[in-house]
């Protein structure tokens, strides 16, 4: 590993970059890669760690590094999405991985990136990178004509989204992703509300009886009109109870030629609470893990407060592998406005609680409370600050709705 040349790749690196993606992800028939490869977007970072020899480097680990932000304390932070990884078969296992993400993490800090998350097909090598699961993206599946249940609305009814729709359907999405930990943005250039006109088969609205859209529901139509006839939901969002129930209620119409329903989704769905009993079967879980990378940054950021909680809260973070420095923090909270967070090398080791990155990341995302980190030994030191920890980072639930 001590040769290894990690650098952004350049367009003569497709070629190897597309090769790479077909033994990793079966991404294009064997000996049919494209003739063309066209720049990657602005906000899709390509890095890859070479291995020299005499024919030249040689392409041995590749990542992708995306522009996006995500929700976290309803605030919208800075992200780094890691995607595309690969490592060539034959030299897995000799530590190319981590200096080629290194690389990527650093960079997407320098553009002000305050955490990075990432679908892994291998948990425990990110996770001694300084990643943790705090979620997953599931498909479940449903019998559509149990929806047939679904209790009637009190005036909220539903219509196909038009393009005079879309900025309604987004101002949904915000409101709903605002009050959770963990979805993205659906901002910025590598989104597009077009999307929902053009890539589905349909768009269903719930609009209240004032007229205002509460919610939504993206899906397309999949096998035939028989026994295997399926709906395939990627969004279902709302506002309101009675949003929820009419987009069921519209889905559940289709029962006849789509007696299945696959639905996009995470954790404890809200969507789920108006259902009378339906069966919920998991059948593709993906794994959501986060990286909190600048640690001041993106506490102070996430503008954390309680009314009415004041403390000073000292913390120490070690045992990152991509390089971070041990360092102590104190986490500032005086009740009255968002909290900061900054290193503080005066503050006392003896008093200050201590985190691992990747008991940080849980911690943040509210996924694991104190009692359940120090458990797992990610969290030691005295248990004074457990509780502020506690109210101040919990209280809201984690919801992701994009694979990348």
């Amino acid at each position: 590993m001590s040769g290894l040349v990690v650098r952004p790749l350049v367009a003569a690196d497709r070629p190897a970059s597309a090769a790479l993606s077909a033994e990793a992800f079966a991404s294009f028939p064997a000996g049919s890669l494209p003739e063309t490869f066209p720049d990657p977007p602005a906000w899709r970072h390509p890095w890859g760690g070479f291995e020299p020899g005499p024919d030249g480097e040689r392409l041995v680990a590749r990542v992708f590094a995306h522009d996006y932000h995500s929700w976290w304390h309803g605030q919208a932070l800075p992200t780094t999405g890691i995607a595309g990884v690969g490592v060539l078969p034959e030299d897995r296992g000799a530590g190319h991985l981590a200096p080629v993400l290194a690389a990527a993490v650093e960079e997407a800090a320098r553009r002000g990136d305050l955490v990075s998350t990432l679908y892994p097909t291998a948990p425990g090598i990110y996770r001694s990178m300084g990643w943790e699961v705090v979620g997953s993206y599931d498909t479940v599946q449903l019998r559509t004509a149990e929806l047939a249940g679904v209790r009637e609305t009190d005036g909220t009814t539903v219509r196909r989204a038009t393009a005079a729709d879309l900025d309604s359907v987004q101002a949904v999405y915000d409101a709903w992703a605002r009050v959770q930990n963990g979805p993205l943005t659906r901002t910025g250039p590598a989104f597009s509300l077009d999307d929902l006109l053009t890539d589905v088969h349909g768009t269903t609205l719930a609009v209240d009886p004032d007229e205002a859209v509460v919610g939504f529901c993206s899906w397309d139509r999949a096998g035939g009109y028989r026994e295997d006839g399926r709906l395939d939901v990627h969004d279902l969002v709302a506002l309101t109870a009675d949003g929820f129930r009419a987009l069921w209620a519209s889905l559940a119409t289709s029962a006849a030629v789509a007696p299945a329903l696959r639905l996009r989704t995470s954790g404890l769905d809200p969507a789920r609470l108006v259902l009378p009993g339906a069966r919920w079967d998991v059948v593709e879980r993906h794994p959501y893990m986060l990286r909190v990378g600048d640690v001041a940054g993106a506490l102070t950021a996430a503008r954390l407060h309680v009314p009415g909680l004041a403390a000073q809260v000292p913390f120490t973070v070690s045992g990152d592998r991509l390089g971070r420095a041990p360092a102590t923090f104190v986490l500032h909270l005086d009740g009255d406005s968002p909290g900061t967070c900054a290193a503080d090398d005066t503050a006392s080791a003896a008093d200050a609680v201590a985190l691992t990155p990747q008991g940080l990341a849980l911690l943040f995302a509210g996924a694991q409370p104190t009692g359940a980190l120090r458990q797992l030994g990610h969290l030691t030191g005295p248990t004074t600050y457990d509780a502020v920890l506690d109210a101040v980072l919990g209280g809201r639930a984690l919801h992701v709705r994009d694979y990348f």
